[in-house]
């Protein structure tokens, strides 16, 4: 069985890109347009890792991922994929238990496929 990820991505374009990218890697995706659709998927189809936005319509990511790792103890790792680069924004995301804060600007797709697939392998 395919290991499962879900992206939380308001910008549908982005989504989209992410989304196609993902599935050629091989992996199922599940997605999300908002924090409270992800939450909610979330906790409905465990997924395997979560690439999560920060500024998204209903809940922020901060929120989403606060009651995933904080109220809810998930053990889903939590990758932040977003374009908020402050170094406070940074060490509150982390220290709401994600494991990577990746600035959208700063990486590659090819190095963002990477990043995934690290993590990934890693779990096994």
């Amino acid at each position: 069985m395919a290991k499962r990820i879900l992206i939380a991505e308001d910008e549908i374009s982005l989504l989209d890109i992410l989304r196609r990218r993902v599935e050629q890697l091989g992996y199922e995706v599940i997605t999300a347009k908002d924090g409270e659709e992800a939450l909610k998927k979330t906790l409905a189809d465990k997924p395997d890792l979560i690439l999560l936005d920060i500024l998204m319509p209903k809940m922020n990511g901060f929120q989403v991922l606060e009651e995933l790792k904080v109220k809810q103890n998930s053990p889903i790792p939590v990758v932040i994929l977003t374009n908020l680069d402050q170094d406070d924004e940074i060490e509150k995301g982390k220290a709401l238990g994600a494991v990577d804060y990746i600035v959208k600007t700063n990486v590659s797709l090819k190095d963002l496929m990477a990043i995934i697939n690290n993590y990934i392998v890693s779990m096994q």
